[in-house]
């Protein structure tokens, strides 16, 4: 692969930050939550991660959201389904989620 895909597909996996009262509190103990692509397994998310945010990862878990029913009027479904990524860095890294400028 080219290096302009490489950094195509590290973007790709990595969808946002879940930034909750849960996930607000782990950030103090360098602890980082991420939706990421279904498909993806740890290897690929650490790659990612560490390519992006130019960090280092201590230990990485993952587990997948399961389906809900979504019902609008007569008619249901179910919502997008999406991997969870838990993080946990290294000592030394951070990771600014915020701009503070």
């Amino acid at each position: 692969m080219k290096t302009n895909n490489i950094n195509k597909y590290f973007f790709n996996i990595i969808k946002y930050p879940i930034i909750t009262d849960k996930t607000s509190k782990n950030i103090e103990d360098n602890i980082y939550w991420f939706a990421v692509d279904k498909k993806s397994n740890k290897t690929d998310i650490k790659k990612a991660i560490e390519y992006i945010f130019d960090v280092k990862i201590k230990k990485i878990n993952t587990l997948n959201k399961a389906k809900k029913k979504k019902s609008v009027g007569k008619f249901q479904g179910y919502k997008t389904q999406y991997k969870k990524a838990i993080i946990q860095l290294h000592n030394k890294y951070k990771i600014n989620l915020f701009d503070t400028n």
